[in-house]
This record gives C-alpha cells, structure tokens and sequence, in this order.
C-alpha cells in the first residue's frame, strides 16, 4: 500500500466505501485490486449491510464433499504450514473448494467464535457474489493472491477482519479446485501473511503435479504395453500424455461429458479432424477415424429473430452473449485471446475471467469447434452475416435483398458488433438504392430498419398507383 500508516488508510477508505455504496463520486479510490472487485460485488447485488456469507451446504455432506475433494489428502501439509501459525497468534486457517464453499478450518478458538458470527465455517460460500470483496472470493475471481485489510471488505460487518488468501489450481485440469486462506481481526494480520499462504498454495500445487506425473507414469507403462501403441493416451482430464510426437493436439483435448461417456463416441480435435475416444484403463485412447468431410457450424444471426447455431444436423437457439461471441470468432478466424474477447464485447470495462466463463459454457454446446490459445473456430463457418459480405461484392442486388432479413444481432452492444452491423446495413441499403428493383426495395422495406427508411420508400411510392407496393409506401411516408 501507499499509505505509511494504517489508520490513514482506513480513513481513506471508510470514505470511499461511503461514496461506493450510496453512488456518490469517489474522493479518493482505493487500491485498483479492491475498487475492481466492490464494483463486481455491487453489480452482483451483493448488500453493503449484509450478516455475513450464507449457508449452502447441508452439514450432513460436509463429510462426504471433504473426502472426495482432491485437497483431502493435502490436509495435513496445510495444516502443519499454516494451522500452527494461526493458533500461535489469533487467527484462522480456512480452506475452501473451488466455489468457495469452506470444508475446513482451524485456529484460534475465539477467532472462531467471532467467525461463526459471520458464516466464516463450514458449508458457507464467500464468493464474491455471495458476500462482496474478501480475500477468499477475490482470490477465486483473480486467480491470483489477495490480501483484503478490514475496510477494503465491501460488507461492513467485515470491517472487523483482514484475510490473506490464495487460490489452488489442479494441474491435472487445469481449474482452481480450492483456496486457502488465514483470516484475523483486523490489526493483528499483517500483509506479509499474504506472502506465507502464496507458498503454500505452491507448495500443495507441487504436490499434486508430482501425484499427479506418478499417475501419468503408471498410465504410460500400460499404454507402452501395449502392441503398437494405437492412438494417442490422454488423462481422466484430456492431458496429451504419449502418442503424439508432432504435438499437434496442444497440451489438453477438451472433454464434454458426452465424449467420456462410454466407447466409441466421436469429437472434433482442433485441426478438425475427426477421432473417436475409447475407455482405456484410468485414462482415454484417442483414435483418428478415417478422413471425412469437416462439419460445418451453420449461424443464423440475421434479423430480430434468435440467433441460433447448426453443428452436426442439431439446431441450437444461443444467448446473445454466445451468439456474439460466435460472432467474434467468425469474423477474427485466426483467433482472439480471452482479452481481446472482451474487450471487443464490452470495452474497458471487460473482464476475461467472464469470458472464460462463457467459453466453457459455450464449448458444452459446440465441443471442439472452438479451440483455445488463442480462442478460434476450428470448423468451416456458414454464417448468414459472412454470406451477405460475399454477396455485397458480387453485384447480385436481388441476391443480397434475399439474404438481408435484417441487422446483425440488433440486440448486441458489442462495439465491435455495432461496427460490423452499422457497415453491412450502410453497405445493403445502398448497394439496392443504387441497383435494386422495386421488389429488391420492397423486400428491404420489410426490415426493421428499411420499414421507415425515407429514400427507400420515396422510390417505391413512385411505382404506378396501381401497384400495391406504391400504397404501402406512401401510407408509411405518411405514418
């Protein structure tokens, strides 16, 4: 921090929190970590004046969530890094799993006390969107250490607490499967606990890698066994563990629940070739079939109806926070990173974390489609948007009326959308006014835009009189 002295400190920020919650301007801000995570807490909806996080686990399954989480086994390295720590000067030792949901901790028995008082115990989730900033919930949403001091805390009833926290991630997956965290009353943790927890959140990371290689090696023994070595040997998780010298495959083949459902299913790996994925002992043999014609993702996101996406004869209707996505992606065919996603859908004020989000979501639907680092499409793309692009050069103006039902997801806010939406309307309405028939012009009247648009229907109701087209048209000029 900036600022020599903690009560300075916490005098600077019991006024920026009073301008956060009442939405007045800020007199001076806090920190760009805390201001960033109250501005997601109060757009989660989360109450300044809120009791604390809540209960979302039956303690009856406490017993059963703790023994089937990978961190079970690593209990007693935490506990002999940090519990003593914390018994020693006051404060507590809390792990959670990945959802911030706590199945464990220790410490001080009054700290855990006044903890109880505020659902900092089993079965209760801190995220952010459950109980504002705190070091747990902004370490989850990060991805990276927090330190969250007393007032920094979004919920007021925190105020009394300062935490240190530090995300876990499975290298065997690749996803934050936990967080580990030492809180206390406010002046008696200091910031360089943040420094301690760091550690030994690697410190449980390395161990799982080397769990995790032991599992690889004996994998790789049986796989080795085998006459020929047939197809390439992924994890439980879709690691690429041997048969692919060339590394065409990346580190990780995405793995939906439908394709590690029984033998013999089929997916699209990112060269969009097609495979089929069989059982082989604790992992997956991954086998090339012989070679097809790649499927195409067919997107339909013309007009004001809902977009929806075709992939492999199944129609698909999409959010629009997909559909724009997909939009993205088709229009940038080399690919986007995650940063770059976001700041084409909602400018500065993006976050990837959300996207990565979206992709997981969106990959559920469309599997290997999409490839990540960076995100792209890996299949041949149908898109009606990139249709009318091709056809605005082909001087084919009844063509181009055909294909023009209406703007591009007019729902989107994206600025990249709206650029791109803004164009292809500018571009059809005077590709038609200069070339078009009346029943170009009178099909282009049927939009939502081209309904009122004044030069359009000028020309229309210009038509002989006896034409019915030439009454709607002044009818609407009239309107």
């Amino acid at each position: 921090m900036s600022y020599p002295h903690l009560d300075a400190y916490s005098r600077l920020l019991r006024g920026a929190h009073e301008a956060a919650v009442t939405g007045r301007a800020w007199p001076e801000p806090p920190r760009h970590l805390i201001k960033a995570s109250w501005g997601r807490s109060l757009a989660a909806g989360v109450d300044p004046e809120g009791s604390g996080a809540p209960l979302v686990c039956d303690p009856a399954r406490i017993r059963d969530m703790r023994e089937s989480h990978p961190l079970q086994d690593l209990l007693p390295l935490l506990d002999h890094t940090l519990s003593g720590l914390a018994g020693e000067t006051g404060h507590i030792m809390i792990v959670t799993d990945g959802d911030g949901r706590i199945l464990w901790r220790d410490g001080a028995s009054a700290t855990l006390r006044r903890a109880d008082q505020v659902g900092l115990a089993d079965g209760h989730q801190w995220t952010e969107g459950d109980v504002g900033t705190n070091g747990l919930g902004t370490a989850l949403a990060t991805g990276r250490p927090v330190h969250v001091y007393s007032e920094e805390h979004l919920m007021r009833v925190l105020h009394v607490w300062s935490c240190s926290a530090a995300p876990i991630t499975d290298p065997d997956s690749g996803r934050v499967i936990g967080c580990v965290d030492i809180s206390g009353i406010a002046r008696t943790l200091h910031p360089a606990t943040l420094a301690l927890v760091a550690a030994t959140a690697k410190l449980a990371e390395t161990q799982l890698a080397l769990r995790m290689h032991e599992r690889d090696e004996r994998l790789r023994r049986r796989y080795e066994s085998l006459h020929g070595r047939p197809g390439i040997l992924l994890s439980p998780t879709g690691r690429v563990i041997s048969g692919d010298p060339a590394g065409g495959l990346g580190e990780r083949v995405h793995l939906d629940e439908q394709s590690a459902r029984g033998p013999g299913r089929r997916m699209i790996l990112r060269d969009g070739t097609v495979a089929q994925i069989e059982p082989f002992s604790d992992g997956f043999l991954l086998r090339a079939t012989p070679a097809a014609a790649p499927q195409p993702l067919t997107l339909t996101f013309l007009g004001a109806g809902t977009p929806s996406a075709s992939f492999y004869d199944r129609d698909r209707p999409l959010s629009l926070r997909h559909a724009e996505i997909l939009t993205l992606l088709a229009l940038h065919p080399h690919g986007l990173t995650a940063e770059q996603l976001s700041f084409h859908l909602y400018g500065d004020a993006g976050n990837p974390v959300t996207i990565r989000a979206e992709i997981h979501r969106l990959r559920a639907q469309l599997g290997d489609a999409i490839a990540a680092k960076p995100y792209r499409l890996t299949c041949p793309v149908e898109a009606d948007f990139l249709t009318l692009r091709r056809l605005l050069t082909a001087s084919d103006p009844g063509a181009l009326s055909r294909a023009y039902p209406g703007p591009l997801l007019p729902r989107s806010e994206s600025p990249e959308i709206r650029r791109e939406r803004d164009e292809l309307e500018a571009q059809v309405r005077a590709c038609l006014l200069r070339e078009g028939s009346p029943e170009d012009l009178w099909a282009y009247a049927q939009t939502c835009n081209g309904r009122d648009d004044y030069e359009v229907l000028e020309r229309l109701a210009a038509l002989p009189s006896t034409d019915p087209r030439s009454a709607a048209a002044r009818s609407r000029l009239l309107s």
